[in-house]
C-alpha cells in the first residue's frame, strides 16, 4: 500500500493514519461507510454488489453522514502559497510547522523558467493552463532565486544574531515549503478534492490534490467510483438553465416519450434519471433491444 508521493521539487503527501485502521490484508474501507448506512436498519455488510450499489445511492442522493464516518490523517509538504490555499477548507484539523518555534529550513518552491505561466486574459486570479517560455520568464526566475538566496543568508544572520525567529521569519517569501498534519473525513475530503483538482484550481495545488487522491483511491474505491461518477465528472443546471432547457427540448419531443438507450444505468439510476427528465416535462421510453 503506497503511503507518500513526491510532489514538485521538494514536497509530499503522507498518509499516516486511517480511521478505521487500514491494513495490508484489508484495505479497503468501503465497508465503514456501509456499516454507518445500514445501522437505521439494523443490517450491515452483505454481499460486494450490493454494498457497493448502496454507495452509489448516498453519493448519488447526497447522504452524506455515512462518509463522515472513515477519515485520513495526511503529513503533507508544500509551499506557504498552496498551504494558505489549502487551509481555506475549514473542515479539518490542522497543526502546522511554526516559524516561532523552530528555525526555518533552507527550502524554497522555485518555479522551473520553462512553467512560468502567464496571467489568464478571463480570469482575473488565475494563469492560462499554457506554459511558456520567454527572456521575461528567464529573467523572472534569475532574480526571484537571487532575490531568495539573498533574504534566506540574512534570515540566517538575523537568527545566529539571536534576532526572535518569530520576527526573523518575515522575511520570507511565501514561497517558503511548510509542513504540517491534516486530518479530515471523507465526505469533506471529497468536497475539497472536488474543488482543486478541478482545472480552474492552480497548477500547484491541483498536483498536491491528485496525489492525495491517489493515496486515498485504493483504500475506498467503491466511494472513488461513486465520486467519479456524481461528483468529479458531473455538473449540475441552475433553475434557469432548466428552463432554458426545457423550452428547447419541447418542440423536438411533441408530446411523445424520448427514447434513450439506459443499459449503461443501474435499475435506481434509470429511475432517477426518469424523475429527472419528468421535470422538464419529458416522459422516457427505454430503448428497444
Amino acid at each position: 500500500m503506497q503511503i507518500k508521493i513526491n510532489v514538485g521539487p521538494g514536497g509530499f503527501v503522507r498518509l499516516v493514519d486511517t480511521m478505521p485502521t487500514a491494513t495490508a490484508e484489508s484495505s479497503s474501507l468501503d465497508s465503514a461507510v456501509v456499516q454507518a448506512a445500514r445501522i437505521s436498519t439494523g443490517s450491515g455488510i452483505k454481499d460486494p454488489e450490493k454494498d457497493r450499489n448502496l454507495i452509489r445511492f448516498l453519493m448519488r442522493n447526497r447522504h452524506t453522514s455515512p462518509f463522515e464516518m472513515v477519515e485520513f490523517k495526511f503529513h503533507l509538504k508544500m509551499p506557504i502559497f498552496v498551504a494558505r490555499q489549502w487551509m481555506r477548507h475549514r473542515t479539518a484539523s490542522i497543526n502546522e510547522y511554526s516559524g516561532r518555534y523552530a528555525e526555518i529550513p533552507d527550502e524554497c518552491w522555485i518555479p522551473n523558467p520553462y512553467d512560468i505561466r502567464t496571467q489568464s486574459t478571463l480570469n482575473k486570479q488565475s494563469s492560462d493552463p499554457v506554459p511558456y517560455y520567454s527572456e521575461d520568464a528567464g529573467e523572472f526566475y534569475t532574480q526571484f532565486k537571487a532575490i531568495y538566496d539573498k533574504t534566506y543568508k540574512v534570515y540566517k544572520k538575523a537568527v545566529n544574531s539571536n534576532v526572535a525567529r518569530e520576527q526573523a521569519r518575515t522575511l520570507l517569501p511565501q514561497a517558503m515549503y511548510t509542513e504540517f498534519y491534516w486530518k479530515i473525513d471523507l465526505h469533506n475530503l471529497l468536497n475539497f478534492l472536488k474543488l482543486r483538482m478541478d482545472k480552474h484550481a492552480q497548477k500547484e495545488i491541483q498536483e498536491f490534490a491528485e496525489a492525495v487522491y491517489k493515496l486515498l483511491k485504493p483504500l475506498v474505491p467503491n466511494c472513488c467510483e461513486a465520486f467519479e461518477d456524481y461528483m468529479l465528472d458531473s455538473f449540475t443546471f441552475c433553475k434557469q438553465e432548466l428552463l432554458v432547457l426545457k423550452a428547447a427540448l419541447k418542440p423536438l419531443i411533441n408530446g411523445d416519450k424520448l427514447i434513450v438507450d439506459c443499459s449503461s444505468l443501474g435499475k435506481t439510476e434509470t429511475t432517477d434519471f426518469q424523475l429527472k427528465l419528468s421535470k422538464l416535462g419529458i416522459d422516457l421510453a427505454k430503448k428497444e433491444s
